[in-house]
């Protein structure tokens, strides 16, 4: 059977500035590469060098057959100094847009994916009192070269930067850094709610683009009996995310896995030869859980799938798990859910937060000689592209 998608439906892939650019060396991820005994994680580098490669990348997407491509400008780049902006940064950017539009390629724009400059951090980051009117003022920047951007993110996946700065606020108060279990600081997600509200309708008055923020689903289930907790944990990691979004033009939903919660919160993904490189449980059906999810918070503002994927060595399992994980977004479209495009994560194997291992691509690197190779999951997603159908 055929299932054919809506017209102008976008299919494309995503990346993000620091996991592939290289020497992002003025932001706070770069900042923690070099503490890596006190955290574990590896060293960025040269990353893919995709600043310098950028049309390479975009021109494969394009020969593939996709529409679409998401990608993050790096607020460290653009404003290195508080108040002091780069032009030529701006300007790079907006050849980055120019080109992907040149390419037939629809620019899905992130403002903040993760990482921010390291004098934001020193001066209390999402914390400070002017937290919200310093990331204004970075935006107003950034709105001068989104001209013809139709979709723009404001903040990715604000309930993973909450736990990930959570963490750190921790270790800075002497406490231990939780690998695993841990929960979005609320507080922080506060602050990333205020900054959102304020950025969002400045960005569509000034750009008439669409304007929302991207949110990392869970797809939590609850366990017999664990219904109050479920919906306890579910309001911590998603719901007061997705709520803010009711305003918005549209919503990123994030998926990869699904996870139980029971009497005492989130169950660990218990170790299983199925799981992925990343340790998660193999979960193609948690698209769907998540589309529906995120459905029943923010009502008929339109979805984008703005990641899903899987980190394996093997490419035959990430068409499989592609494949189940679209016939999941069908179905919860076909339920009357407003999907209107479905981007990849990622484009490229990639500097994936502290770790090389772990393998999402549809493209290999060879990161000697930032050679590209595309495995045959690019081609499979061009074709399913082009018939826009499953």
């Amino acid at each position: 059977m055929t299932r054919t998608f809506p017209r102008g439906f976008l299919w494309g892939a995503s990346t993000a500035a620091h996991q592939i650019e290289g020497n992002n060396i003025n932001n706070d991820w770069w900042q923690l590469e070099h503490a890596a005994a006190d955290y574990g994680v590896q060293f960025s580098g040269d990353a893919l060098d995709s600043y310098h490669r950028y049309e390479e990348d975009m021109s494969l997407l394009a020969e593939a057959g996709l529409s679409a491509y998401r990608f993050s400008i790096e607020w460290s780049r653009i404003e290195p100094s508080p108040g002091k902006f780069s032009r030529a940064e701006l300007a790079h950017y907006r050849r980055m847009i120019e080109t992907a539009r040149r390419l037939g390629l629809t620019p899905v724009v992130t403002l903040h994916h993760f990482t921010h400059p390291l004098w934001f951090g020193v001066n209390g980051g999402w914390l400070a009192a002017d937290a919200t009117a310093v990331f204004t003022r970075y935006v107003e920047q950034a709105c001068s070269i989104l001209d013809g951007v139709e979709w723009v993110c404001t903040i990715n996946e604000p309930n993973i930067v909450a736990v990930n700065h959570g963490q750190l606020r921790r270790v800075a108060e002497g406490k231990e850094y939780q690998l695993i279990g841990a929960l979005p600081d609320a507080e922080i997600g506060e602050a990333l709610i205020a900054a959102h509200r304020a950025v969002a309708p400045l960005v569509r008055q000034r750009t008439g683009a669409k304007v929302g923020w991207t949110v990392a689903n869970q797809a939590l289930v609850p366990a017999p009996g664990s219904e109050a907790k479920h919906a306890e944990v579910q309001r911590l990691w998603e719901d007061m995310y997705l709520e803010p979004a009711r305003d918005d033009d549209f919503v990123g939903v994030q998926s990869y896995t699904s996870q139980l919660v029971d009497g005492d919160g989130v169950v660990p993904h218990p170790e299983h030869p199925d799981n992925t490189l990343m340790g998660w449980a193999y979960r193609p059906d948690a698209l769907g859980i998540a589309l529906r999810h995120t459905h029943d918070v923010v009502g008929d503002v339109p979805i984008i799938v703005s990641e899903n994927g899987i980190a394996t060595a093997d490419d035959a399992r990430r068409i499989a798990y592609t494949s189940e994980a679209l016939a999941g977004m069908y179905d919860a479209m076909q339920s009357g859910i407003d999907v209107r495009g479905y981007l990849h994560w990622s484009l490229l194997d990639n500097f994936e937060w502290g770790r090389w291992e772990p393998t999402f691509g549809l493209v290999a690197v060879d990161r000697t000689t930032f050679e590209r190779h595309p495995k045959p999951s690019l081609a499979w997603l061009g074709r399913t592209a082009q018939a826009n159908a499953i």
